[in-house]
């Protein structure tokens, strides 16, 4: 069973610095994420656990050897790597060589290593138009597969006009756009997710809730604005078995019908022709059952969020699916294989 994997990471250290005062102001609450006490459950080699950051920060900075061996340890046949370190939050005259940099690198990582890695773009979204170029650039080039963004390119989502550029872009290339979560605006995050003990307060604005709502309330703003209307070759990926938008697509149906929103299609006909969805390491059986059918086999690609969480369990959990063979190749690598064109 070969197993393509589309949601693994590195880390830039020269954009993770750039960014650092940003996040520092925005989001404090940071620094209590992966902390001692929330990754202390006892270790499960079933499944996926979450890794100490300082650990799971030095893991991200290889992208040769040791990167290799934890795949071949857990049966990992490819990783489509992408950056984690939020290049947005960079000052924006430091954005646009910041990127062209770690673009390079992993570029030069993949050409080492061909048949085990491949990757994604990271883009200076503060300025859209120097973010087309060097996406263009990181494809036609570097020979990247697509684009991940951290979060939000700014202060507003990737609906708002000025980043039409980069999705026309993404169109013409043919190539997916991975919405990512990170963390909620400053605002939101105070209005909803502050007041409680301090590490409460973070995981409740991160990888318990708040990131993966915010990531679903972008892909919403994209379907919801016309985005797919303009651009209906679009594809984009969704984590975390979807960031919540899956389970309430009915309730989007009949709330906001064609008729108000003025759209050709319903919202879970566009979800269904332009979103693929991957669980991100959430190996849980029921949210697997509950994406297969509803949105269907050939939208689901497989993913582990290493090195955030281990690769324990991966094949494991993927042969003991009650699907058949073909079920099976598609989620392993066919589908990534025909999204890639790899």
């Amino acid at each position: 069973m070969k197993l393509i994997c589309v949601e693994e990471h590195a880390t830039d250290p020269a954009i993770t610095r750039a960014s650092k005062s940003t996040m520092d102001r925005d989001a404090p609450y940071l620094r209590w994420q992966s902390s001692p006490t929330a990754t202390a459950a006892p270790r499960d080699r079933h499944r996926p656990v979450v890794v100490e950051m300082g650990e799971a920060v030095r893991l991200s900075a290889d992208l040769g050897d040791n990167r290799l061996r934890d795949m071949d340890a857990h049966g990992i046949d490819v990783q489509i790597v992408s950056y984690s370190s939020p290049a947005q939050f960079a000052p924006a005259d430091e954005a646009v060589p910041l990127t062209r940099a770690a673009n390079d690198r992993l570029a030069q990582a993949i050409a080492a290593h061909p048949d085990r890695l491949s990757g994604f773009a990271v883009l200076p979204w503060q300025a859209p138009l120097a973010a087309a170029d060097e996406l263009d650039r990181a494809i036609t080039e570097l020979g990247l597969k697509g684009v991940l963004i951290v979060g939000r390119p700014g202060e507003t989502f990737l609906d708002d006009p000025r980043y039409e550029p980069v999705l026309r872009k993404l169109t013409d290339l043919r190539v997916p756009l991975y919405l990512h979560p990170f963390y909620p605006l400053p605002q939101v995050q105070q209005a909803y997710y502050a007041g409680l003990p301090e590490e409460v307060t973070a995981g409740f604005s991160l990888g318990g809730w708040g990131w993966h709502h915010e990531a679903g309330v972008h892909l919403l703003r994209l379907i919801l604005s016309g985005v797919f209307e303009r651009f209906p070759t679009l594809q984009v990926i969704s984590g975390h078995w979807g960031e919540m938008v899956p389970f309430y697509l009915s309730r989007l149906d009949s709330v906001l019908p064609t008729s108000v929103t003025g759209l050709s299609r319903t919202i879970t006909e566009t979800y269904r022709g332009n979103v693929w969805v991957t669980p991100s390491g959430m190996f849980d059986a029921p949210h697997f059952r509950f994406i297969r059918d509803t949105i269907g086999i050939d939208r689901l690609l497989w993913s582990v969020d290493y090195p955030y969480l281990t690769l324990d369990g991966t094949r494991a959990f993927l042969e003991g699916l009650p699907i058949s063979d073909e079920e099976r190749e598609k989620i392993t690598h066919r589908n990534a294989e025909a999204l890639f064109r790899i």
